[in-house]
């Protein structure tokens, strides 16, 4: 972070950005659970379940700041390198979540959208997470994407070898593909890139997690492991995406 991004997150107050400067896409690499944990003697599942209040925390506050789109980074291709007692941990709360918070955030006017490898989940677990995307299709208010055994790398090699069988079909010449037509190749096709992408738990990396899509993203880093992730927080990032100078590598004019 910049010393005046410093200086902000040290502050007392939490100014929320105007309209003209707020991001419509902000994505967020939840980390820190684990630490979380440690820190207060508890037992990892429970970083994760606070964690996942933390998710809901900031789905409120993303509504009512008026962001329209939210991906979180909520299990990564990596992941599956975990212990099989922690991977059973963390997709069983997402199927509880599948199962049991959908209808909350349908009513909220929430779109569910999900991006990644499936496949690798259990078969109950694909099918609630399609049907969630079905049910909450019509809802415009906010749509949150999670992204669930995905990999940036992946998602770039997957979207060159569609471009790739295109054209060995003949359905477009190779001097036909440019970034916007490989970008429609990508797992977040129809998707605005994010505008601001935020880790907590002090890591200052990517890890993985949409690199194509954020080639010209603010990055924000926080101290804050995820589970105390909140609103005063959103708002701090909010505030330093506002006085970020977003040239898309021209001059100020």
């Amino acid at each position: 972070m910049t010393k005046e991004d410093d200086q902000v997150l040290s502050g007392s107050d939490h100014p929320v950005a105007g309209a003209a400067c707020l991001p419509e896409h902000v994505a967020i690499i939840m980390d820190g659970n684990g630490r979380w944990a440690n820190m207060r003697g508890l037992p990892l599942l429970a970083g994760h379940r606070a964690g996942a209040e933390a998710v809901q925390r900031t789905i409120t506050v993303a509504i009512k700041r008026g962001v329209k789109w939210l991906t979180l980074y909520a299990f990564s291709s990596e992941n599956w390198r975990r212990t099989p007692g922690e991977v059973a941990d963390l997709t069983g709360l997402l199927r509880f979540y599948l199962r049991h918070k959908v209808a909350e955030l349908s009513r909220e006017g929430v779109r569910l959208r999900i991006i990644g490898d499936l496949t690798r989940f259990p078969p109950d677990i694909q099918e609630e997470a399609r049907r969630a995307e079905q049910v909450t299709m019509g809802n415009d208010r906010l749509v949150l994407v999670l992204a669930l055994s995905y990999g940036g790398r992946a998602d770039i090699v997957q979207a060159a070898a569609r471009m790739a069988q295109a054209v060995a079909r003949g359905d477009i010449a190779a001097d036909e593909i440019d970034e916007s037509l490989f970008a429609s190749a990508l797992l977040t096709a129809g998707m605005p890139d994010p505008d601001l992408v935020v880790r907590t738990s002090g890591e200052s990396r990517l890890s993985n997690f949409l690199l194509w899509q954020s080639a010209y993203a603010e990055l924000v880093f926080l101290d804050t492991p995820w589970p105390d992730f909140d609103e005063a927080h959103f708002d701090t990032v909010l505030e330093i995406y506002s006085r970020r100078e977003r040239r898309f590598g021209a001059r100020p004019a």
